[in-house]
């Protein structure tokens, strides 16, 4: 398979370095507006799979094209940028999914899933930590239970060395990390789709040191 990954920042970088080490990966493609920072992920992996490539997400015609020469695309790049890559994908008739980030931006791309039928391709919008990963993990451990009454699934994404004064390091985009506090959240209680306030419901939950007692809101 020859994949694109749209971005450079850690997240791409990780991308890159996951593809470039499966064995059923042929190519993998770095683009990012910076073209130095994509040659930078390239080199960072150390595999002759990574090529870098400049491009400007906002340019359709040129995205597009770009996304032809391959079998899958993944973005990388801040969320707001994610409907009008999958409307790209779904021109260039190429696999498309994307780290999520924005309840309304995943609607707009659920959306175009007659579209994306019609093109033959598949759009899988909110790949990222969670949903995305987490959803994956639970729903692999869910299976070995032969009667399951509720999961409970809490995130965070701490350092493991925390360093004054926020004990906080930053591994996502800052807009993505802001719009998870402002944005409401959607919830799944009783069978159906919720939204409540971000930040309410407040838990404390314990943990082993350096974290001890810590909140899950």
């Amino acid at each position: 398979m020859k994949i694109l990954v749209i971005g450079s920042g850690r997240m791409g970088l990780g991308a890159a370095f996951d593809l470039a080490h499966s064995s059923n990966v042929e190519t993998v493609t770095v683009a990012d507006l910076d073209v130095e920072r994509a040659r930078a992920v390239a080199a960072a992996v150390k595999s002759d799979k990574v090529k870098p490539a400049q491009i400007d997400v906002a340019d359709d015609r040129a995205v597009v094209e770009l996304m032809r020469g391959h079998d899958a695309a993944i973005s990388c790049v801040t969320y707001f940028h994610n409907v009008r890559l999958a409307r790209a994908a779904v021109e260039a008739r190429v696999n498309f999914c994307d780290l999520g980030g924005n309840n309304s931006v995943v609607a707009e791309e659920l959306a175009l899933d007659e579209a994306a039928r019609a093109a033959g391709m598949n759009i899988i919008p909110d790949c990222g930590l969670a949903p995305g990963m987490v959803s994956v993990l639970v729903a692999h451990g869910a299976r070995r239970f032969d009667h399951l009454e509720a999961i409970h699934i809490r995130v965070g994404g701490l350092p493991l060395e925390p360093r004054p004064p926020l004990n906080y390091q930053i591994v996502f985009s800052v807009e993505g990390l802001i719009n998870e506090y402002v944005e409401r959240a959607r919830v799944i209680r009783d069978g159906k789709i919720v939204e409540v306030d971000s930040m309410t419901e407040i838990e404390r939950l314990s943990f082993a040191a350096p974290f001890d007692e810590m909140e899950a809101f």
